[in-house]
């Protein structure tokens, strides 16, 4: 707290220090640009040029600060313009680039239900195994001769085998 305050006590100064600076620099640009008229002594014919004179020059100077605002409206009113073709070209709002992030089920299942549970999510353990002997033995019966099969299931000893095959 009593750094800031010293902070804010040495920026205050700092401040009024830039503003006196200012204010000198202004003088002197004055006093070199404008030196103090002197008319005493002057006729009226004498005053009557020096007004003229001093209108010239003041209409120079309104000339060029009319040209340099004009040019300042102009490039605002362009900034303006380009700041809102930049807001269309990127968006409403600025997409953050995403990562691809590995994290294996169980990290999931932990960040969604706490450290408290331990489920472990192992899903080759579920599966069923299969074993490759027997799908070859299947396979060998299916490609017997369908020509004896429809044989011997053809008429009632066919469907009574067929019935005592379903029970």
């Amino acid at each position: 707290l009593v750094t800031l305050s010293l902070m804010v006590a040495k920026a205050k100064e700092e401040l009024e220090q830039e503003v006196l600076d200012k204010e000198d620099e202004k003088q002197k640009y004055l006093a070199e640009k404008a030196p103090p008229l002197q008319t005493s002594g002057m006729s009226f014919s004498d005053l009557q040029e020096l007004c003229q004179e001093l209108h010239a020059k003041i209409d120079v100077v309104d000339e060029e600060r009319y040209d340099i605002e004009s040019k300042v409206m102009h490039n605002t009113r362009e900034i303006k313009d380009l700041n809102i073709k930049v807001l269309d070209l990127r968006g409403k709002f600025k997409r953050p680039t995403l990562r691809r992030v590995r994290v294996s089920a169980d990290a999931i299942l932990r960040s969604l239900l706490g450290s408290k549970h331990k489920v472990s999510m192992d899903l080759r353990a579920n599966l069923k195994s299969v074993k490759k002997e027997d799908t070859e033995k299947e396979k060998t019966v299916e490609v017997s001769d369908w020509r004896k099969n429809v044989e011997a299931m053809s008429g009632m000893e066919g469907r009574k085998k067929m019935f005592d095959a379903a029970q």
